[in-house]
C-alpha cells in the first residue's frame, strides 16, 4: 500500500491534530445551531446563545432534530435519482490528470445534462403540484440531522474499503486511524467500474443539493409571502449561475486539488454530502424569512457585479484549461503566454514535464480566481443587508478555507517542482492578492 501523501502534513503535527480533531467534533453540531439559529432564532447568533447559556446541554440535546422516516425517505430519493443520472446519461469520455502512481481516471462528462435535468424535474414537480419543496425546507433540520449520522457511516464505509478493497494503487494508510478516517483512504474510490465517488459526493449529490436547495429557499418564499423578494432572486440567480458555472466547467474540476490531490475521507465527502448543502445555501435559507427590499438599481448593482465576479473566475480557470489541453500553443489575452516548463519525478521513478502558466490572470497572482470566488459569494449574501453577521459566515470560512487552500497547494508544488516552483514563484510573487499577498 501507498504511503499517505506529504499533502497531510503541510501544518505542524500538533495543529494538524488539534484542526482534525476540532473539525471531527465540532462540524455536526455547528451545522444544527446554523440551522436552528436562521430558521428558529431569527438569524440572531446572540439569541441562541442565551438559549444556550440559559437551557445548557440539555437545551442543545433538545434543538437537535431526530432523523425521520420522511428525512431518510428525501435523501434516499434523492441520492438514488442523483447516483441514476450520474450512470445513465450519456457524456464525453474525460481523462483525469495523472496519480502519483501513474494511474490515470476516466469520468463520463454528463454533469451539465444531470444538472439540467434535476432542475427541470424539480420545478416540474412543484408546478404540477406532484411534490411541494417547502416539504424539504420544513424537515430541514432532519434531513441535516440525518445526513449528519448517514454521512459519518458512509465515511467510515470509506475507511473499511481502503483497506479491504481500494479501487487503485493511489490508495494507502498513513498508519493512523484518525488521519486515515479524516483524510482518507483512497486518492480515487469506485464502486464497480464506472461509479466514481469523489463525483457522487463532490459534484452529483453536494454541488447539486447546493442549487436545489437554493430553489428550495425560492418557493417556500413565495408560498409564505406570495412572492419572491429581490434581494431572495438576487441571491438564488447568483448562486444559480455560480452552479451553472460548475457544472459547465465539471471536467476541469477533475483536475483541482479536491479531485486529483485529496483522498476521499470526511474531509472531502463528509464536508460535500454535509457542509456544503448546510453552509454554502445558508444566505438563501436565512433570507426565507427575511425578505429585503433591495429596490431595482440597487438589486442590479448587486447582480451584475456578482455575475462579473462567477465569470472571471470562470474565465481563470478556462485559461489555465486551454492552455493545458493545447501545451500551451494557445493565445491568453491575446499573446502567446508566458510559462516555465518544469519537470519532475513521479513516485515511480518516471521524469515527466508540466507546463507552469505565469501570465493572464495567472500572472496576476499564483491563486488569483479565488477573489473573484471570495467576492461572489459576498454579492450574493449582501443582499441579506447587515442585520445579522451569521449569513456572511459561509464568506468568512470560504475566505478562510481557500487561503490555507493555498498554501497546501504551494506546498505540494513545492515538493514536487523543487527549483522550478522557486523559479515560478520568482515570476508570479504574489500568492492570491496582487500587490498584497
Amino acid at each position: 500500500m501507498a504511503a499517505a501523501p506529504e499533502t497531510k502534513t503541510v501544518h505542524s503535527p500538533a495543529l494538524t491534530y488539534f484542526s482534525m480533531l476540532s473539525l471531527l467534533s465540532l462540524c455536526p453540531p455547528f451545522v444544527i445551531l446554523l440551522w436552528y439559529t436562521m430558521v428558529h432564532a431569527d438569524g440572531s447568533v446572540v439569541q441562541t446563545r442565551n438559549y444556550l447559556k440559559q437551557h445548557g446541554l440539555q437545551g442543545f440535546i433538545d434543538i437537535w432534530p431526530r432523523p425521520t422516516a420522511i428525512a431518510w425517505k428525501i435523501i434516499f430519493v434523492y441520492g438514488a435519482f442523483e447516483a441514476a443520472l450520474q450512470l445513465l446519461l450519456p457524456g464525453k469520455r474525460v481523462e483525469g490528470p495523472v496519480s502519483p502512481t501513474g494511474n490515470r481516471p476516466v469520468y463520463k462528462a454528463n454533469g451539465m445534462a444531470a444538472y439540467f435535468v434535476t432542475l427541470v424535474t424539480y420545478i416540474s414537480l412543484w408546478w404540477f403540484e406532484i411534490f411541494n419543496p417547502t416539504v424539504v425546507y420544513d424537515h430541514l433540520g432532519e434531513i441535516y440531522s440525518a445526513l449528519i449520522f448517514g454521512s459519518l457511516i458512509f465515511c467510515v464505509f470509506l475507511y473499511i474499503k481502503g483497506h479491504v478493497a481500494p479501487s487503485s494503487t493511489d490508495s494507502g494508510s498513513s498508519g493512523n486511524l484518525i488521519i486515515d478516517f479524516y483524510w482518507g483512504m483512497e486518492l480515487y474510490p469506485r464502486i464497480g467500474k464506472n461509479f466514481d465517488i469523489k463525483v457522487f459526493t463532490n459534484c452529483r449529490f453536494g454541488m447539486m443539493s447546493w442549487a436545489v436547495l437554493a430553489v428550495t429557499y425560492c418557493i417556500k418564499q413565495y408560498e409564505l409571502n406570495g412572492k419572491v423578494s429581490d434581494s431572495m432572486l438576487v441571491n438564488t440567480t447568483l448562486m444559480l449561475v455560480y452552479v451553472t458555472k460548475f457544472f459547465w466547467w465539471e471536467a476541469g474540476y477533475w483536475n483541482t486539488m479536491d479531485i486529483a490531490h485529496d483522498r476521499a475521507g470526511f474531509y472531502i465527502c463528509w464536508g460535500c454530502l454535509v457542509w456544503v448543502p448546510s453552509v454554502y445555501t445558508s444566505p438563501g435559507m436565512y433570507l426565507v424569512n427575511h425578505p429585503v427590499n433591495l429596490g431595482m438599481q440597487l438589486a442590479l448593482y448587486i447582480l451584475v457585479a456578482g455575475i462579473l465576479c462567477i465569470y472571471i473566475n470562470y474565465d481563470c480557470d478556462r485559461q489555465r484549461q486551454e492552455f493545458r489541453r493545447t501545451n500551451g500553443k494557445c493565445k491568453i489575452w491575446g499573446k502567446a503566454p508566458s510559462k516555465i516548463e518544469a519537470t519532475y519525478t513521479t513516485t515511480s521513478g518516471e521524469t515527466k514535464t508540466s507546463l507552469l502558466l505565469t501570465s493572464g490572470w495567472w500572472g496576476l497572482a499564483r491563486h488569483f480566481h479565488y477573489v473573484p470566488e471570495i467576492l461572489a459569494a459576498f454579492f450574493w449574501t449582501v443582499p441579506a443587508l447587515f442585520n445579522h453577521f451569521l449569513p456572511y459566515f459561509y464568506v468568512v470560512f470560504l475566505t478562510i478555507l481557500l487561503f490555507d487552500r493555498a498554501k497546501r497547494d504551494d506546498d505540494r508544488c513545492r515538493s514536487k517542482y523543487g527549483k522550478y516552483w522557486k523559479l515560478y514563484c520568482n515570476k508570479v510573487p504574489y500568492k492570491i492578492i496582487p500587490g498584497i499577498y
